[in-house]
């Protein structure tokens, strides 16, 4: 097939233009660069059934020829990025998420759209079905990016329903691995950074918040397989093991054989206390789970902060 992957320049949408072309299919990446780099794409340029398109995707979509898919999954993921460009996040919501169905409906391709387990926002339901609604403060300071994937999944099935596009979508939990920026905020690129810096790490809060780490390529495994599949989602993609954020320090601590210190600063508004998919949908109607374990997908990842370094 011939796929878009917008937000193709970012940390996820770079594997996933990766794994998409080691299954034999061409792929343009699209990506405006406020979050993404070409360096992560930099070892593609020059095949053949591999294009780099610079725009910002809340603006019309162009593209020659036909396109069977589209995987949408640009936006600024991380706290610092959302809270930096607040404005075009809410735009990439919803005018990005409008412009690629639109392309997606004039080309008769199929849709996913990468949506996030924010959408449950701090929840008070644990683990997060799909069927849970979510408990998100629409105008606190993290509203910018729970509020624009929750408009991202309205108007995503607004288009199946009346469209009769062949839209679905993904729900990614906390993911992490290679070509994460060191300050990009989100605690394990922070972490592994500060452990090599030597530096304290900073744990907000007591610690005693949780999270579900997933490794980059069995989140892009995920969605892969949500492209072949008949389901229109609603499907988490995630790793169920959870630890607190205090258990997850020591164990990069101990990863990167630091002697760096733990220090607590105060918590943010509207920060999740717990955050743990039900993968049970995944698990029948994908056949996917999990598969790399924390301590290696950490391995991958410390010596890709290693190597930047």
């Amino acid at each position: 097939m011939r796929i878009l992957v917008t937000g193709g320049a970012g940390f996820i949408g770079s594997h996933l233009c990766e794994r998409l072309l080691s299954d034999g299919h061409s792929v343009l990446a699209m990506d405006n660069l406020i979050t993404g780099s070409t360096d992560n794409i930099a070892h593609l340029a020059g095949r053949d059934d591999f294009h780099f398109i610079h725009h910002d995707v809340t603006n019309y979509i162009f593209v020659s020829g036909e396109v069977d898919f589209v995987f949408h999954l640009a936006s600024p993921a991380s706290p610092a990025d959302y809270l930096a460009y607040p404005i075009q996040t809410l735009k990439v919501g919803s005018l990005g998420t409008h412009k690629t169905l639109g392309l997606a409906l004039a080309k008769g391709a199929g849709f996913i759209l990468a949506s996030t387990s924010e959408v449950y926002g701090d929840p008070l339901v644990h683990p997060q079905p799909e069927d849970y609604w979510g408990n998100v403060n629409p105008v606190g300071p993290r509203g910018v990016y729970d509020e624009a994937k929750r408009f991202a999944e309205a108007i995503t099935f607004a288009y199946r329903r009346f469209h009769g596009l062949d839209a679905r979508i993904a729900r990614i939990f906390n993911t992490y691995g290679p070509r994460m920026r060191p300050d990009d905020g989100r605690v394990v690129p922070s972490f592994i950074s500060q452990a090599l810096s030597g530096k304290d790490l900073t744990v907000y809060g007591d610690g005693s918040q949780t999270r579900s780490f997933c490794y980059v390529s069995d989140t892009v495994d995920g969605l892969v397989r949500l492209m072949g599949s008949d389901s229109a989602g609603p499907v988490n993609i995630g790793n169920p093991d959870e630890m607190t954020i205090a258990q997850f320090a020591d164990f990069v601590l101990d990863s990167v054989d630091s002697s760096s210190s733990i220090v607590n600063m105060e918590l943010p508004r509207d920060d999740p206390r717990v955050r743990r998919p039900d993968i049970s949908l995944a698990r029948e109607i994908l056949g996917w789970e999990p598969a790399v374990p924390l301590r290696e997908g950490l391995a991958m990842t410390i010596d890709y902060f290693r190597g930047r370094r």
